[in-house]
């Protein structure tokens, strides 16, 4: 209470009511798999295709993740992160190791493990603003290039006469896919253009491909050496070790900040759907195995929902024998079948990608423009030009009762996602828009009454909680997530003593009760039609 001791006017500010409730996001995804290059750790958040190709790289011939991201954002998808996975090998076999270069006492490390950081190659320069580099000692500066070549093999030193170097130097950056420079880093800690200021924190790098670590000013490439290159950057697939479920899953056991593939990305609370299309580079066992862990992790978490494809490796369609990837039920994510055509940049031909990045995109499309409660079907494939099935009406009424969504091509209409359906037969949870819209309610209510715990648990406590959820709730309902004319018969909310003993008060639990009707998707629409004489009969 406060306190009162001298006569006069006092104001003071109070809260009643209801307090908001925030919708939370409901389209970012987290994508598991290999790219050409970039960072493990941590995943990091990418907004556009562009930025995927600057931090990852482009398409390369082992990975359908590149594809996925695309077809993502091609689609509609805003926002991802990308948890990519290394060919690490059996322990003893080589691991994966950063390409590293030490200048004096500067260490220059491949952002990520992996051969590809051996193609990365710098160039160490006179700064602008000190071109005669006669600056005191550490007050000292430089002009740093980086460079990396995708599918450049060459020595280890770039030794050539002195009439040539700058020809041949201009010639490699010609060809270079990526080319970074950063001029007048300065070797004083306390200057804004420290060097580790900018290219030293591997979370907040300026540089997409090195990082730096150590003290002063590394020394200037020799004359006769116009890059010094990076080494020793491993991976196991120089030694054609395959990839293995902990590859993908990371280590459980790895403390924050160091953990990497599906398990780092349990600890990003934004992510709300999951994807890892690289699992079909797998055997069916350990795939099977990985489609468990992604189930489990939305299980457990209850805020993100996995796409799954069917694997190339499932009998023909032709047979409608096809089977469930999952292997196992789960209200918690949705397959899709069959794989997409689309143009591939690196053969310049037609190649066959799974859907499940492009379905992510739609998802996140509908969520924009109509709410998660639409179910994301009937909706146009972006960038598919063909389907790797052309499946039948009679086809698909063998699979969708499976759980298993079928991509059609439809005359006139084009190619469109053609089921809604969880992989589960309890019929309450068959359809995922009502799965993804309670974890979107659910969580928006966990976030949004956090200021509820530690007050006093009395009746007016529970008055607001009511008003709370109420307020969040209608303007659901009003946005046609729930079923109904009025509130009253979409949702109900009740936190009173009837959902709460004296016992639950006293071990201090608050019980609210709440009951939301979903919208369902109208997924067979019948028309029935008779024939009609015509009169007064037709209004009995």
């Amino acid at each position: 209470m406060p306190e009162y001791l001298t006569p006069g006017v006092y104001i003071e500010e109070f809260e009643i009511g209801a307090r908001p409730i925030e919708g939370v996001s409901t389209s970012t995804v987290g994508f598991l798999g290999l790219t050409e290059r970039g960072p493990t750790i941590p995943p990091k958040l990418v907004t556009s295709w562009t930025q995927f190709m600057r931090v990852y790289g482009s398409y390369t011939e082992d990975s359908y993740l590149p594809y996925a991201v695309e077809g993502f954002f091609s689609n509609g998808g805003k926002r991802c992160y990308i948890a990519r996975v290394v060919r690490r090998g059996v322990e003893g076999a080589g691991g994966a190791e950063s390409a590293a270069l030490t200048k004096g006492e500067v260490i220059f490390k491949a952002i990520g493990e992996g051969a590809w950081g051996n193609r990365v190659a710098i160039r160490v320069d006179n700064s602008s603003i000190d071109p005669e580099n006669d600056e005191p000692a550490g007050k000292r500066s430089f002009k740093l290039t980086i460079a990396y070549w995708k599918n450049v093999n060459f020595p280890a030193n770039f030794n050539v006469p002195d009439t040539e170097k700058e020809r041949k130097f201009r010639e490699l950056l010609e060809r270079a896919d990526s080319v970074e420079t950063f001029d007048n880093l300065s070797e004083d800690a306390t200057s804004s253009d420290f060097f580790l200021k900018k290219l030293g924190d591997p979370l907040n790098n300026l540089s997409n491909l090195v990082v730096m670590e150590g003290s002063g000013r590394p020394s200037n490439t020799e004359d006769t050496v116009f890059f010094d290159v990076l080494e020793d950057g491993l991976d196991a697939e120089e030694t054609s070790v395959p990839l293995s479920r902990r590859d993908f899953l990371g280590d459980p056991a790895a403390v924050p900040g160091k953990k990497e593939g599906l398990t780092a990305l349990g600890d990003i609370d934004e992510i709300s759907i999951l994807c890892a299309p690289d699992l079909h580079q797998l055997s069916s066992d350990i795939r099977k195995t990985l489609i468990s862990d992604l189930l489990t992790q939305c299980e457990v978490l209850k805020d993100r929902f996995a796409i799954l494809e069917v694997g190339k490796d499932n009998p023909n369609i032709s047979g409608l024998t096809i089977i469930s990837t999952a292997g196992r039920q789960s209200k918690y994510g949705a397959i899709y079948y069959p794989w997409l055509k689309v143009y591939d940049p690196l053969s310049q031909q037609i190649k066959q990608v799974p859907p499940g990045g492009h379905v992510a995109g739609i998802y996140a499309r509908s969520d924009i423009e109509r709410g998660v409660h639409k179910a994301p079907a009937n909706e146009v494939v972006r960038g598919a030009l063909g389907l790797e099935f052309e499946l039948t009406k009679d086809e698909q009424g063998i699979l969708n009762p499976r759980g298993i969504n079928v991509i059609r091509n439809f005359t006139d209409r084009g190619i469109l996602v053609w089921g809604a359906r969880n992989i589960v037969l309890d019929p309450l949870w068959k359809y995922i828009n009502v799965r993804r819209l309670f974890i979107y309610i659910e969580e928006s209510i966990e976030k949004g009454t956090q200021w509820v715990v530690f007050e006093p648990n009395n009746e007016r406590l529970w008055a607001r909680v009511r008003a709370t959820i109420t307020q969040f709730l209608t303007t659901v309902w009003k946005d046609g997530a729930l079923m109904g004319t009025k509130p009253e018969e979409a949702f109900f909310v009740k936190c009173d003593r009837t959902t709460m003993t004296q016992d639950d008060i006293d071990n201090g639990r608050l019980i609210c009760v709440i009951g939301i009707a979903p919208v369902k998707p109208a997924e067979f629409v019948i028309f029935r039609i008779a024939q009609w004489a015509g009169g007064s009969a037709a209004t009995e």
